[in-house]
């Protein structure tokens, strides 16, 4: 099977694309991938393969349609990474967000359906939900972003969507909770707070930290990904979630401890604008329906994260704020 997957130079999709040329999820051993991705900031090129002979590389723009229609003919399936994703970010710059997210997302839709590919799978994010005080999002919750990031992916769900019912694509979505693992862009919370630990500087806490999230290795975010391309149903969504729900300050409190510092090393920051004070997914089905369970632990998770970044600083010395 030949597969084309946008924005995987950056955190998630380049695990995906990893695992999959590692041959480590069922019916990945003949799947050959092409990789199209703009290479932003946050998305590196060293993040994947230098050569692999199942693997072809393409820098460009998912809002390029030329550039679509040449590499789609071909490949059974779209594995749609390519994404804006930092809330502070949106915040300051939401065309951008539009752009890619919206736009970029209806032109990766429209090549696929002249290109006549069998399926697309549509990766996005439990921040669509909104904030919820107490109980679970389901599938069937509405969605009421509250940022322009989460508005850009919850118009691109919804693009998604209308593209399966008027067109009959077969696109498939999820929607993950908060994902942390190796090569993470150092502006995301974790390794913003390990990197700075690691160098000496205080870490900054929104408001007394007690906006609570749900953590998600990456690792087990791809498995899921995985079977919702190969066994899930056309037109479904699907919420991946960890189970590790905790406010950024019971986080905060275990990173010192896993770094051996102490509270001194925290300053508390005005809060950020619209911030959700808290994400719960529900996602037994995809549990029931396709058989995903999480291996990963937060305490076992964030030990190896810790430990990754504090071994590669190559990775992020450069680009740590």
């Amino acid at each position: 099977m030949r597969i084309l997957v946008t924005g995987a130079a950056g955190f998630i999709g380049s695990h995906y694309v990893r695992e999959v040329l590692a041959g480590r999820y069922p019916e990945s051993d003949d799947i050959r991938v092409t990789v199209v991705d703009r290479l932003t900031y946050a998305g590196r090129r060293d993040n994947l393969p230098a050569v692999h002979e199942q693997l072809d590389f393409v820098q460009g723009d998912i809002c390029d349609r030329d550039l679509l229609d040449r590499l789609l003919p071909g490949h059974e399936a779209v594995v749609h990474f390519a994404a804006e994703s930092h809330v502070d970010r949106s915040l300051t710059d939401p065309g951008e967000f539009m752009r890619t997210n919206v736009m970029g997302t209806q032109q990766v839709l429209d090549a696929a359906l002249r290109a006549g590919v069998d399926r697309v799978l549509h990766v996005s994010t439990d921040e669509v939900y909104g904030s919820v005080e107490s109980g679970t999002w389901t599938e069937d919750s509405p969605l009421l972003p509250n940022s322009p990031y989460a508005a850009s992916k919850a118009a691109s769900d919804l693009v998604a969507r209308a593209y399966h019912r008027t067109h009959g694509l077969d696109v498939r979505i999820t929607r993950c909770s908060n994902n942390y693992g190796p090569h993470q862009h150092p502006e995301k919370l974790l390794p913003r707070f390990i990197t700075r630990l690691l160098t000496g500087h205080q870490v900054p806490l929104y408001g007394e930290g007690h906006n609570v999230r749900e953590w998600l290795h990456v690792d087990d975010h791809c498995r899921a990904l995985h079977l919702v391309l190969t066994k899930g149903r056309a037109g479904e969504i699907y919420n991946i979630g960890g189970g590790s729900g905790m406010s950024n300050r019971e986080m905060t409190g275990r990173l010192l401890e896993l770094l051996h510092t102490g509270w001194e090393r925290v300053r508390h920051v005005e809060d950020r604008l619209g911030h959700d004070f808290r994400y719960a997914i529900d996602d037994s089905k995809i549990r029931e329906e396709l058989g995903y369970a999480p291996r990963w632990s937060i305490e076992s998770g964030l030990g190896a994260v810790v430990d990754w970044y504090r071994d590669h600083p190559d990775f992020w010395r450069d680009r740590a704020s």
